[in-house]
């Protein structure tokens, strides 16, 4: 395991206040999004440990010029006492090397049956409420297979989930990754090169990675574009104006499932870009959008992210990819806006927990 850091100081630093009067209830140290994509291996160039090589460069350079709020902590405040706050500190994200014991083929068909061994391909530890500034937000974890087919999982937090989702993280890095690929080709490794040098057979210590939670732990989730005509486009999304677009996604879910929703549930509503807040609501007693708004509620995927595209070789792109979201005990609707000229625009994410008694 190894930090990158953005490849220039962050100045000035960015910040984004988090609005929670119940930090630990809401599950702000502890949901992560994750996302695993799987590729083939093209060529002699192409494998797992040469990616991390170069991607040590590329991703210190995507955090600096698109994102450097993913390298920044979560704190209270200057005083240390105030409110939560992610600041770019550019303290880092953390890069993890693995291997597994089987080809990628045999992993995929492994999936059908039980997609609890991806836990496997991503690293998350919680985030530690008692040491803020040592927790990093993003991680990325590198799995080598026997084949030379590799997987790349990220996990990041909730808290910043947006500007992966959003902001198309993932794309941008890669261009700069298939950038550098390009002005180096005769360059046959990475500057960062470090193959596995334990024997053939032997594996990692079990504190060496931290696994993430269990998949059984993610719960469903269903995806929602919401789009209101005739509303302010411009206007600050506030949680509210969320909570009865939510309704409407609740209600569409519920009864494509057949079962219903718990009455009280967590909201995590991206109000402006600098500003995100997690609060407990009841479904019960909200209204619908006014009659007034011409509201449009159509299904998503994840597949309408784009990671199915995120080629970090020029045309070899994830023969498979994978989202969820970890450590759902509670209900959960995740509220990430997306404003157009003429239209307000919501991608909202309603995830059900699989195991009640898990509460």
């Amino acid at each position: 395991m190894v930090t990158v850091r953005p490849s220039r100081e962050t100045d000035p630093r960015r910040s984004r206040q988090v609005l929670a009067v119940d930090p630990i209830g809401s599950g702000i140290f502890r949901n992560p999004l994750h996302v695993v994509l799987y590729y083939k291996s093209v060529s002699e160039e192409d494998s797992g440990w040469l990616w991390a090589g170069w991607a040590m460069e590329s991703l210190s350079r995507a955090l600096s010029e698109q994102q450097p709020l993913l390298a920044g902590r979560l704190g209270r405040g200057e005083d240390g006492d105030g409110d939560l706050e992610i600041v770019s500190n550019d303290n880092g994200v953390r890069l993890v090397q693995a291997r597994i014991a089987t080809t990628l083929a045999s992993f995929l068909e492994l999936l059908k049956e039980n997609d609890e061994a991806e836990a496997q391909l991503v690293s998350w530890p919680d985030i530690d409420e008692q040491s803020l500034r040592f927790s990093p937000l993003f991680y990325v974890q590198v799995t080598n297979f026997q084949c030379g087919g590799y997987s790349i999982g990220i996990s990041c937090s909730l808290l910043v989930a947006d500007l992966l989702v959003k902001e198309d993280f993932l794309n941008s890095w890669a261009i700069i990754h298939n950038n550098i690929l390009s002005s180096n080709k005769g360059s046959p490794k990475p500057l960062f090169y470090l193959p596995a040098l334990r024997n053939i057979g032997s594996s990692p210590t079990s504190s060496s990675i931290t696994r993430s939670s269990p998949r059984k732990n993610c719960g469903q989730t269903r995806h929602f574009k919401v789009t209101a005509a005739n509303a302010n486009a411009n206007a600050n999304l506030d949680s509210e104006i969320c909570k009865s677009f939510a309704l409407l996604c609740i209600e569409e879910t519920e009864s494509r499932l057949g079962s219903k929703m718990d009455s009280e549930m967590y909201l995590f509503v991206k109000e402006k870009s600098e500003v995100i807040k997690a609060e407990k609501f009841s479904k019960h007693g909200l209204v619908k959008p006014p009659l007034g708004v011409k509201t449009l509620v159509t299904s998503a995927s994840w597949d309408d992210l784009g990671t199915n595209d995120v080629a970090f070789r020029e045309g070899n792109k994830p023969v498979h990819v994978s989202h969820w979201i970890g450590s759902v005990f509670y209900g959960l609707v995740m509220a990430i806006p997306s404003p157009s000229e003429d239209t307000l625009g919501i991608n909202i994410l309603v995830i059900i927990p699989n195991e009640k008694e898990e509460y």
